[in-house]
């Protein structure tokens, strides 16, 4: 991929963040670059898969050595209602030879075995750190193979070492808009057509807003990407409006269709009884129909009570609780919301792989207190602050289990990994149900017993 392409991706023309800093903060863009050795869960790579595995029935393939799809591999806990093939792992397993004399052949070849044994609407193909050195022409060999095989073959440079995580997502965006979107047209469209941008149906999230949609008689006309099929990505381009949803990364494909297809797009957030309203009145603001706009008024205001009522059994035994947020990108803030609203004190959140943008946001959420603000930190640094500030439990994602379990401290699972979905009305009934279950475990005092008779011996 060409310098130019990457550096209008790094300084996105529509961040606000972007437009407020000097020329020469401009220049140095917002996406922090990758360092050697730190790739592992936040490269280029990794965002790109995070944005397309939800294309739940296409193939995706990739180009390189067979550790950069095992390790990738399931590591997300995004869920299909339409197909289970996404879970299934391709890789050509590029080795010494192909180092040497190139791979394209092999791109060609695994295509072909795709096609025969399971027929899918389309294939990405990937490229990696090995194969993006050693110069292999992807596109070259997607265009062959897609004339070959009749299905749209569709390359993603997304080489590991071009930068982060949160770059990899705009990567995947461009490879959408370039080679997806526009190339089909839905049967028929309606005043109500919306697309989410950005919503990965991790642990069912999706479903869980699904139902206020179809009450209000509005329609997803493509989820840009979870629990999507490769058919209705492509006719997203005949959406009424883009809502960019907790994925500042992905705002890049937002301005990108805006710019190709005249399609207008706003941002919003699931986590939270006060988001999620705010987010569906916008959506019906932003449609420009006076009766949806009453209809939504009033059927959140309803929302509002039942999910209240639903929460005071929980906020009782939550108010007051001490919670740190060690987690990563938009839930760095979006979970703050959630927590502030049952009531309990955040007393530190993460922003690692953060963009400046949420950074912001955190910024003006913990104005008097900017050392809750966590840049970087481990296993050490997540204890000293739980016994610092006498935290309650810990939300992270699943690596830091044993941390908490070390520390014998209540822990949630936040993370992408995680079963339980947390999204919308239901989502944070969900979450606090979860948290009293965790925290009031009769397991802590044994927990605390065992510690007492350690100090002793």
């Amino acid at each position: 991929m060409a310098n130019l392409d990457l550096e209008q991706l790094f300084n996105e023309s529509n961040c606000n963040i972007n437009k407020e800093k000097s020329e020469a903060e401009r220049k140095k863009g917002c996406t922090k670059k990758a360092k050697p050795g730190l790739a592992a869960g936040g490269c280029a790579f990794d965002g790109a898969q995070t944005v397309l595995l939800p294309v739940a029935d296409a193939a995706h393939l990739v180009h390189g050595p067979i550790s950069c799809s095992g390790n990738s591999w399931d590591n997300r806990g995004t869920r299909s209602a339409v197909s289970q093939f996404y879970r299934i792992g391709f890789t050509t397993d590029v080795g010494e030879n192909d180092v040497i004399f190139g791979g394209e052949k092999k791109v060609i070849n695994a295509c072909k075995e795709i096609k025969q044994k399971y027929n899918p609407p389309a294939i990405f193909v990937y490229s990696t750190c090995v194969t993006a050195m050693i110069g292999d022409d992807l596109d070259s060999a997607c265009k062959k193979a897609s004339v070959e095989l009749g299905i749209p073959v569709i390359p993603v440079h997304s080489p590991g070492f071009v930068g982060s995580k949160n770059l990899g997502n705009k990567l995947a965006g461009r490879a959408l808009l370039e080679h997806v979107i526009g190339t089909g047209e839905p049967i028929f469209t309606t005043p109500y057509d919306i697309n989410l941008i950005g919503e990965y149906n991790i642990a069912g999230e999706l479903w869980q807003v699904m139902p206020i949609f179809r009450d209000l008689g509005i329609r997803i006309l493509s989820s840009i990407s979870g629990d999507s099929t490769y058919k209705e990505l492509t006719y997203a381009h005949r959406s009424k409006l883009n809502v960019v949803i907790c994925s500042k990364a992905l705002v890049s494909l937002a301005e990108g269709m805006k710019q190709k297809y005249d399609i207008p797009f706003i941002e919003g957030s699931f986590y939270g009884m006060r988001e999620t309203t705010k987010t569906i009145l916008s959506i019906a603001e932003a449609l420009g129909d006076e009766d949806l706009i009453k209809r939504a008024k009033e059927y959140t205001r309803k929302k509002e009570e039942e999910t209240k009522e639903r929460l005071k059994p929980h906020i009782s035994l939550l108010r007051g609780k001490k919670v740190l947020l060690y987690t990563g990108g938009v839930k760095s803030w979006s979970m703050v919301f959630m927590l502030e609203e049952l009531e309990m004190e955040v007393i530190g959140t993460s922003i690692r792989k953060s963009t400046e943008k949420d950074i912001e946001k955190l910024r003006h959420a913990f104005e008097k207190n900017q050392k809750a603000l966590i840049e970087q930190g481990g296993a050490k640094d997540i204890i000293r602050i739980m016994e610092e500030n006498k935290g309650d439990i810990l939300l992270a994602g699943g690596r830091n289990m044993y941390t908490a379990i070390k520390g014998r401290y209540p822990f949630l699972d936040v993370n992408q990994e995680r079963v339980y979905p947390f999204a919308g009305y239901d989502g944070l009934v969900e979450i606090a149900k979860h948290m009293v279950n965790t925290i009031y475990s009769p397991v802590w005092k044994y927990a605390e017993n065992s510690l007492f008779m350690e100090s002793a011996l």
